[in-house]
Parts: C-alpha cells; structure tokens; sequence
C-alpha cells in the first residue's frame, strides 16, 4: 500500500501543493523531551523549492517548539493527508533548519511564497526542510471533510503589530525564547523586517 518516492515531483508534489494544511512533527534529543506536533495553514505558507528541499513560513504563535528543536538536532516530519478527494497520506522526514529575519538568505527565501502578504501573521523565520524519506500511505481511515476558507483571526490579531512590539509578545510568552524542555527557541529581540 505504501510507496517510497525518490524526490518530490509530479502527483506527489501536486498533492502536496494543493492541501491547505499539513502537520510538523519534531522532538529533542533528550529520551524524556517532549515531543511536538503543530498544525500548519494558510494558503500560500508552503512552497516546494527543488525535487528534496521544502520550506513554509513560520508565524507568530504562543511556542517555538519546532524552532527549539531544529536548532538542537534538525530532525523534522512532515504530513499532509487527504481530506477530501482520493484517500492519501504523505510524510516527509528530512532535515530542517530555521532561517531567522537577519539571515543573508531571507529575501531570496521569501520569494518563493509570492502567494502570501507575510506582513499580517509576524513573520519570524522561514523553515527550510531536506526530505532524506519521502513515503506515502493509503490514508483509508482519514475523515472526508471540506475546505472552506483560511481563518483570518490569526492575521487580525498579528496585523497590529511592528517589530518591536512583536518581540515584546514572544518575550512575555514562557515558551519561545526557550522551549518547553529548556532549548533555545526563538532569538530576541526579533531582528528588523528587512525589505525584500
């Protein structure tokens, strides 16, 4: 039933590409570490770059769990599954890492998400992933469900704020400069928006 594929082309990537939400999945080192699995939306945040390298956008959020953990071992799991249409589930394992505002790749990265004002939702790293196992599975007992719309509560309640107050929100939040298990999270003060 399942299938590995050598790189992200063709049906594969056009599935991926079409989804409007996917699953990261990541842990510490450490055997008693918590592990961590966020959901991830809003139309235009993830962009195919190659055959092996994705990356989607990392917004504003009350944890920087999947940050902390990249920096402490990169290894990432990435999911999509078909909620509607043809039954399908699509993992990619790879490797991540986090691109942070004051990289020297950021404009260039930013580029390849020409479908999303990044601007509403505090942009605060782009996440770039190499797939090393690329699987797919039947997906039987995932639920059909129906797509609506992009909720747009998490651009309403970011648009409000610049830079400065944006860092001031993750420096009160208990769970992004560190992780829970004590990781370096998010740096800040967040570096500037730099103009792409």
């Amino acid at each position: 039933m399942g299938k590995t594929y050598a790189r992200i082309d063709g049906r594969l990537r056009t599935f991926i590409e079409a989804q409007p939400m996917f699953f990261t999945a990541t842990a510490p080192l450490a055997g008693d570490g918590t592990i961590n699995l966020s959901p991830k939306g809003l139309r235009g945040s993830f962009a195919v770059l190659d055959e092996l390298m994705v990356a989607y956008l990392d917004f504003a959020g009350s944890n920087a769990e999947t940050i902390a953990h990249l920096r402490e071992n990169g290894r990432i799991t990435l999911m999509w599954c078909a909620f509607d249409g043809p039954p399908n589930i699509v993992r990619v394992h790879g490797r991540g890492e986090p691109v942070f505002r004051d990289d020297p790749r950021w404009p260039e990265l930013l580029r390849h998400f020409p479908d999303i004002d990044p601007g509403p939702h505090g942009l605060r790293a782009i996440v770039l992933v190499r797939a090393e196992l690329i699987r797919d599975t039947c997906g039987y007992a995932v639920p059909l469900m129906t797509y609506e719309a992009d909720r747009d509560l998490h651009g309403q309640r970011f648009a409000r704020e610049d830079d400065a107050s944006l860092s001031a929100y993750f420096a009160g939040k208990e769970h992004v400069a560190t992780s829970i298990d004590g990781l370096p999270g998010l740096p800040l003060p967040l570096p500037p928006t730099p103009a792409v």
